[in-house]
């Protein structure tokens, strides 16, 4: 039976009901393990190669994502460990160049340091003949851009020209869309931003449905140990039962930010995909279920940016997005390549109406 994104939320990762046992089994909380003093290991041995509790995590995002999942200790450590388990020596590799910034930084750095050639290309396009490339990764939406990507159509293209597509599904969510079913062949994301949403911990992962693609990365994990610790994966799966819910009411909000923000003339540049009129409106809702409660706008100057977050009571400033709490962020002071004025809003779950009256009366203190 085919069940409704609330309800897979909800159960996902769940092991089968036993009398006496909770819901969610509580974190395990060891190192090594017990072993056979004849055979060896059994189902676990060391916690950096196998633990329970990350592999019920990792069974719940695989559900919601439709494929199979590896946990790492942070999004930028699942994206990395993605790149380099894939890319070796004299291979070239397509990026966002208006995605997240780290990424671009990381193929400076370490990728030519490797010999691996990096093409930039926006979100949006135009994208070049996609000859001789061995990894095509979008981020849709972009972050902080928000602008989308059509997966199907570029994964389509990958694969005629003998490339992998890897897609960062951080902003959608795996409830917002599931890019292995548009013909991805990677899933990458960082599990701290919606997906967990409560501010409180660092998580990423990849995901995929070759099984030898993702024996690369969890072999890469193997030797790096980049892994996430128990009790961070307890919390993430606690946290994913209420992700529909809490996805609902950020988009919800978003929706009325916008709109409020697109109808004054002293805030510029409003991007929400799910905005009529928005440039990524039509891909976006060709290929999303929900737009993410993420908005993106211009004030016009750091100066006024500062105002604006010190005149609000109910937006925190802060950087990352997806929790439950408002946060906004003046982009360019972390480096990304965005005007002094441009701010990232992300929507929390706080009563719409509120939200509303509280942005609409710091922007006006903000003059």
């Amino acid at each position: 039976m085919t069940y409704a994104d609330g309800t897979r939320s909800v159960h996902a990762g769940l092991p089968e009901p036993t009398v006496g046992q909770p819901f969610l089994p509580g974190p395990v909380f060891a190192a090594p393990y017990h072993l056979d003093p004849v055979t060896g290991p059994g189902e676990h041995g060391y916690a950096r190669t196998e633990q329970p509790t990350r592999e019920a995590l990792e069974a719940a995002i695989g559900e919601l994502e439709g494929g199979s999942a590896l946990a790492f200790a942070s999004g930028q450590a699942a994206v990395t460990a993605m790149l380099l388990s894939v890319l070796k020596t004299g291979d070239k590799v397509l990026l966002p160049g208006d995605g997240y910034f780290p990424v671009r930084a990381f193929a400076r750095g370490a990728l030519a340091d490797l010999g691996v050639e990096s093409v930039l290309v926006p979100t949006a396009g135009p994208y070049p003949d996609l000859t001789g490339l061995r990894l095509v990764m979008l981020e849709t939406p972009a972050n902080p851009g928000l602008d989308v990507a059509d997966i199907a159509a570029l994964a389509d293209a990958a694969h005629a020209a003998g490339a992998l597509l890897a897609v960062d599904n951080t902003a959608a969510t795996p409830l917002g869309q599931n890019p292995l079913a548009l013909g991805a062949d990677l899933v990458v994301a960082s599990g701290t931003k919606a997906l967990t949403g409560h501010s409180d911990l660092l998580l990423g992962y990849v995901a995929a449905r070759d099984p030898e693609l993702l024996a690369k990365v969890e072999n890469w994990r193997k030797l790096t140990g980049g892994v996430p610790g128990a009790f961070d994966c307890w919390l993430a799966h606690r946290s994913i039962a209420t992700m529909d819910l809490r996805l609902a009411r950020q988009s919800e909000n978003a929706a009325a930010v916008a709109t409020l923000l697109a109808g004054r003339t002293d805030v510029t540049g409003v991007r929400w995909p799910g905005l009529d009129g928005d440039p990524s409106y039509e891909i976006a809702r060709k290929q999303m279920r929900r737009i993410p409660g993420i908005v993106a706008f211009d004030l016009g100057s750091a100066e006024r940016v500062a105002r604006f977050l010190q005149a609000a009571r109910l937006v925190f400033a802060a950087t990352s997005f997806g929790g439950v709490h408002t946060t906004a962020d003046r982009r360019a002071q972390f480096g990304d390549d965005t005007a002094p004025g441009f701010v990232r809003f992300s929507c929390g779950i706080e009563d719409t109406a509120d939200l509303v009256a509280d942005v609409s009366q710091a922007l006006d203190a903000s003059k």
